[in-house]
C-alpha cells in the first residue's frame, strides 16, 4: 500500500486542524491517563491516546489481559466517565468551532 507524507504548508496545517485543534488533555479521574479530547457534539467524542496513557490505562490493561485479548473499538468506561465529568465541569465544551 502507497503512503503520503504531506509536504505543503497548506496540508500540514490541515491536517494539524483535524487531528490535533481543540484538543483538550482531560485525565482519567481512576488511573490519571491523560488524553487529548475533543466534543463536536453530544454523540461525537475525538480522543487521542498516547503510548504513556495506553500502558496507564488498567482497564485496558484488563482487557487486554481476557482471552482473545482487547476488542480494538473497545472504550474505557472510567475515562468515558472522566469525559463526562470533564463536560459538566465546563472544561470541555461541546461543538464544532469553525469545522474543526
Amino acid at each position: 500500500m502507497a503512503s503520503f507524507t504531506p509536504t505543503s504548508a497548506e496540508t500540514l496545517e490541515d491536517r494539524r486542524l483535524y487531528t490535533q485543534a481543540r484538543l483538550v488533555e482531560v485525565a482519567c479521574l481512576d488511573c490519571l491517563a491523560v488524553v487529548g479530547v475533543k466534543k463536536n457534539s453530544e454523540h461525537h467524542t475525538s480522543i487521542q491516546w498516547t503510548d504513556h496513557a495506553l500502558h496507564q490505562c488498567q482497564e485496558f490493561a484488563r482487557m487486554a489481559a481476557a482471552p482473545g485479548g482487547r476488542p480494538v473499538h473497545a472504550a474505557c468506561p472510567r475515562l468515558a466517565a472522566s469525559i463526562e465529568a470533564a463536560v459538566r465541569d465546563g472544561q470541555v465544551s461541546i461543538g464544532a468551532e469553525d469545522g474543526y
